[in-house]
C-alpha cells in the first residue's frame, strides 16, 4: 500500500488520537524502521496481535461486523470527529476549501477501505476479514457509507459523497438517532429504542392530520410554520402523530427532542444548543403538557416561544400535546366575583390562556365515534393477518370498550394486543 501514511491527515486528523489507528501507525513505522531479523519478527508479531486485539475489542463494543479495519475507519468517519463534519453541522454546508483539503485525506484513507484487514496487519487471521460480533448493530448509515466510498471511481467523487453524507445525515449521534431526551444541564441523549410509527396507520382525524403534516412539510422546506398544540381526549393519537412525523422526515434532517415538564428551565439553553446545529431541523416536543394552580414553570415556556430577548431559532418548532385546551388549570374560584377575589380578574384570566395563545396552530382531537374505534381495531388486526366479520368485530370491540374506560385509539390497540395474544 502506497501513499497511506495516516500521519499526514489534515481535516480528519482527529482520528490519529484513536488507539487502533495509533497502533496501526506504530506497526507501519516499525516495519519501515527495522530490517528483517528474528528479533524484529517477534516484535512485529507482538504489534500485530495488539492491533488485532484492539480491533476485536471495538468490534464487540460497537457491534461492528465484516471486514473489521475498513468498517472501523468508516465508523470513525461517521462519528464525525473532524473539521468537515463539525463545520457542516454548524453551518449546514461546505465550501471548496473543505472539498480540496478533505480530498487529500481521502487519498490516504481510501486504500484502507479497499483492502482486507489481514493485509494491513500482516497476520493470518481470516476471521478479521469477516468478523461476527456477539451482538451485531444494524447501522445502515455506516454500511452504506463504506459501500459507496469503495464504489466511487475518483477521489473527488468519494470526497463529495462523504461531505454530502454529513449534509444529509449528520454525524455521530445526530446520524444514529431520530429522537433525543434531555439530560442534566440540557445535554442531548439519544433514544435508541424510539418507536417507529407509520403515518398511514393513524386512522381518523383527517383534518387534524392534514394540518399537522402540512405545517411540518412547510417547516422542512423552509417556509413559514407554526408551533402546534394538540389537545383533546386521551388516547386519540396526538403523541403518536408527532412521533410518526419524526420518523417520516428523519431522512430529510428532522430530529425530535422530547423534554419533560420538570425540565422547563432548560428550554432556553436547549434552544441555543439546537440553533448551533444548522444541518438539522428540530421539533421540541412536550408530551401531556399542563400546569396545576400555583405552578410557575410555564413561564419558561412562554418566554422561549414568544417574549424572550433571544428569538426561537428558525430550525426549531415546538409541538405540545395536552388533554386541556387551556394549559393552565383554572378553578371556579378564579372566576369568583366576591370582594376578596383578585381585583383585576381579567388579568388573571388572560394569564391562564396566554400560554395556549403562543401556539399558532391548535388542533383538537375529540373522542372517536364507535365506528372509528372499530375501524382502528379492524385495521390493526388485518395488519396482523386477522380478519373478523363485522358482527364479531362489533361484539368483541364493544365488549372490550365497556370493560375499559371508554373508547379511543389506545384502548383499541390494547384490545388488538389482547386478541392476538389469546386467539
Amino acid at each position: 500500500m502506497k501513499n497511506t501514511d495516516l500521519r499526514n491527515l489534515v481535516v480528519c486528523r482527529d482520528i490519529l488520537e484513536d488507539p487502533v489507528i495509533q497502533k496501526i501507525i506504530e506497526l507501519v513505522e516499525f516495519r519501515e524502521k527495522y530490517p528483517s531479523s528474528p528479533a524484529k519478527n517477534r516484535m512485529e508479531s507482538f504489534l500485530q496481535s495488539e492491533v488485532a486485539a484492539l480491533l476485536i475489542q471495538q468490534a464487540e463494543k460497537l457491534g461492528i461486523s465484516g471486514n473489521l479495519l475498513p468498517a472501523y475507519i468508516v465508523h470513525l468517519l461517521a462519528e464525525g470527529g473532524n473539521v468537515a463534519a463539525r463545520t457542516i453541522e454548524a453551518v449546514g454546508s461546505y465550501g471548496k476549501g473543505l472539498l480540496d483539503s478533505l480530498g487529500d485525506d481521502m487519498i490516504l484513507l481510501l486504500p484502507y477501505l479497499k483492502v482486507k484487514t489481514t493485509v494491513v496487519i500482516g497476520r493470518d487471521n481470516p476471521f478479521l476479514n469477516n468478523y461476527h460480533p456477539a451482538k451485531k448493530e444494524q447501522n445502515l448509515f455506516e454500511t452504506n457509507l463504506l459501500q459507496r466510498l469503495v464504489e466511487m471511481k475518483t477521489i473527488t467523487s468519494a470526497t463529495r459523497h462523504l461531505l454530502r453524507h454529513y449534509e444529509k445525515w449528520g454525524s455521530g449521534m445526530m446520524a444514529r438517532y431520530t429522537a433525543f431526551r434531555i439530560g442534566a444541564g440540557g445535554t442531548l441523549i439519544g433514544i435508541a429504542d424510539f418507536p417507529v410509527f407509520n403515518w398511514d396507520d393513524l386512522l381518523g382525524y383527517e383534518d387534524q392530520k392534514y394540518k399537522l403534516l402540512t405545517n411540518t412539510q412547510n417547516f422542512m422546506e423552509g417556509r413559514p410554520a407554526n408551533n402546534v398544540l394538540l389537545t383533546g381526549a386521551r388516547g386519540t393519537g396526538k403523541s403518536t402523530g408527532v412521533k410518526a412525523l419524526a420518523a417520516m422526515f428523519a431522512a430529510d434532517g428532522l430530529r425530535l427532542i422530547q423534554i419533560g415538564r420538570d425540565q422547563l428551565e432548560l428550554v432556553a439553553p436547549v434552544l441555543e444548543k439546537l440553533n448551533e446545529i444548522r444541518s438539522k431541523k428540530f421539533i421540541l416536543f412536550f408530551d401531556d403538557l399542563s400546569f396545576d394552580e400555583g405552578e410557575s414553570g410555564y413561564k419558561y415556556l412562554k418566554s422561549a416561544i414568544d417574549g424572550s430577548v433571544t428569538a426561537q431559532p428558525d430550525n426549531v418548532l415546538i409541538y405540545a400535546t395536552s388533554n386541556r385546551r387551556h394549559l393552565l388549570k383554572e378553578t371556579w374560584s378564579d372566576r369568583n366575583d366576591a370582594l376578596e377575589a383578585e381585583v383585576y380578574r381579567q388579568d388573571s384570566a388572560n394569564e391562564s390562556i396566554s400560554l395556549s395563545d403562543r401556539f399558532g396552530l391548535i388542533l383538537h382531537y375529540s373522542t372517536p365515534s364507535q365506528e372509528e374505534y372499530l375501524q382502528i381495531i379492524d385495521h390493526e388486526l388485518q395488519k396482523a393477518g386477522v380478519y373478523l366479520s363485522k358482527e364479531e368485530l362489533r361484539l368483541e370491540g364493544i365488549r372490550w370498550e365497556m370493560e375499559h374506560s371508554g373508547r379511543n385509539g389506545r384502548i383499541a390497540n390494547q384490545f388488538v394486543k389482547w386478541y392476538l395474544g389469546n386467539n
